[in-house]
């Protein structure tokens, strides 16, 4: 998806933050993976807004750049950077617009199912990296699409994304054959809202792009099923996000 021809940078934090707890949750993931090593360049690959950004400097207390094709959703994350050692690039996954060798770790947030050549972004990928080093990727797989809360809702939106997604297999495989290693691979369940009113709140903001994707007819509807089931249903939503950790 192109996103700078799209409204959905105005209100993606609104619908992607899923508060302090969950942003702690990921930065204590991603940091038991490279605890054994010396990290102070981070490159957040497709940052968007820069959910992660600043949260990957205040953890690792090192330089980090946030790097995205989209001057819009850059736009968003420079207007709220407050931490010095973050700065944002605009560029793309397959011609990443930093040094070979020069980057200690490489994190990347649901972001590979856009990215034009994932093979070539990988590849570029381990020429930014230091070997030995480590990328640390979070996103949504085709074999988790039964689990994600609005599917259920959205009946419409289960064949964009088996088109969108990878397989758990073909990522391993991508990175693999770049030179990767898998040191790790599992699923990580977080909290998106603390009710179904709240959850349906974050959708209707507009900012997923695969609902993005459904008719007006189609969002509306589901819309409604989901508020409909919040009435009587009013629990915490969680999803399944798959990590993949590869070593260079």
């Amino acid at each position: 998806m192109d996103y700078d021809a799209t409204d959905i940078a105005t209100t993606y934090d609104r619908g992607r933050d899923h508060g302090p707890e969950v942003l702690n949750l990921w930065m204590s993931v991603v940091s038991s993976y490279a605890q054994d090593q010396q990290v102070k360049t981070i490159l957040d690959l497709g940052c968007g807004t820069g959910r992660f950004t600043e949260a990957l400097a205040s953890c690792f207390d090192a330089e980090v750049v946030g790097v995205d094709p989209s001057s819009k959703m850059l736009a968003q994350a420079r207007a709220k950077r407050r931490d010095r050692r973050v700065r944002y690039e605009l560029g793309h996954a397959e011609a990443i617009p930093l040094p070979n060798d020069s980057v200690d770790l490489i994190f990347i947030s649901m972001a590979l199912h856009h990215f034009d050549d994932p093979s070539a972004a990988a590849r570029e990928c381990r020429g930014v990296l230091k070997t030995g080093a480590t990328l640390f990727l979070r996103g949504g797989t085709r074999d988790c699409i039964p689990a994600y809360p609005y599917v259920a809702f959205f009946p419409e939106s289960k064949p964009l994304l088996e088109t969108t997604l990878s397989t758990r297999t073909s990522i391993r495989e991508v990175f693999e054959g770049a030179g990767f290693s898998t040191i790790a691979e599992d699923v990580v369940v977080q909290e998106v809202a603390p009710t179904h009113v709240a959850y349906a709140e974050k959708l209707g903001a507009g900012a997923d792009s695969i609902l993005a994707q459904l008719t007006a007819k189609d969002f509306d509807s589901g819309m409604a099923a989901l508020r409909s089931y919040a009435n009587t249903n009013n629990g915490p939503v969680v999803e399944p996000i798959d990590v993949f950790v590869f070593r260079s």
